[in-house]
C-alpha cells in the first residue's frame, strides 16, 4: 500500500451520558479497541447526548460507543440518534453496552442504535463489531 492509498484510521467516540456515574466497562472497552489499532476519543462521565453528538461530528468519527447504567437508555440512545439525524451525520453508527433489559433492545435497534452488548459480552466480540466498521 502506498502512502496515498493507506486509510486513516477507524475513530470511535467512547463515553457515559447522562447522570451514570459507573465507568470501569466503558474504559476496559475503549482500552480493547484502542489495542486493536482504532483511534478513540474518550469523553468521559456525564456527558449530555449534544455534547457526544458535537464532539463526534468534531472529531470526524465512525462510531458513538457508550456505556449505559443509569436506566434512560430508552430516551438517551434515540435522542443521540435523533441528533445525528438533524446534524446531517446519520452515516455514524451507534452502540451501547451496559444494563439494559432483552426486552428494551428491539426498541433500541429500531429507533437506529446499531448494537446493543449485555453485561458479559466478551471484549473480542465488541472489537470485531467495532473493525466491522471498516468494511461498511
Amino acid at each position: 500500500m502506498t502512502a496515498t492509498t493507506r486509510q486513516t484510521p477507524l475513530r470511535v467516540l467512547i463515553g457515559k451520558v447522562g447522570l451514570d456515574g459507573h465507568d470501569r466497562g466503558v474504559k476496559l472497552v475503549a482500552h480493547a479497541i484502542r489495542d486493536a489499532g482504532v483511534e478513540v476519543i474518550y469523553t468521559g462521565l456525564h456527558q449530555t447526548p449534544e455534547q457526544v453528538v458535537n464532539t463526534a461530528i468534531q472529531e470526524d468519527v465512525q462510531a458513538i460507543g457508550l456505556g449505559i447504567h443509569s436506566g434512560a437508555h430508552n430516551y438517551l440512545l434515540p435522542r443521540i440518534v435523533d441528533l445525528l439525524r438533524e446534524r446531517g451525520a446519520e452515516d455514524i453508527v451507534v452502540f451501547a453496552g451496559g444494563i439494559i433489559p432483552d426486552e428494551d433492545v428491539p426498541k433500541l435497534l429500531s429507533a437506529g442504535v446499531r448494537a446493543v452488548f449485555p453485561p458479559g459480552t466478551p471484549l473480542q466480540t465488541i472489537v470485531e463489531f467495532v473493525k466491522g466498521l471498516r468494511r461498511e
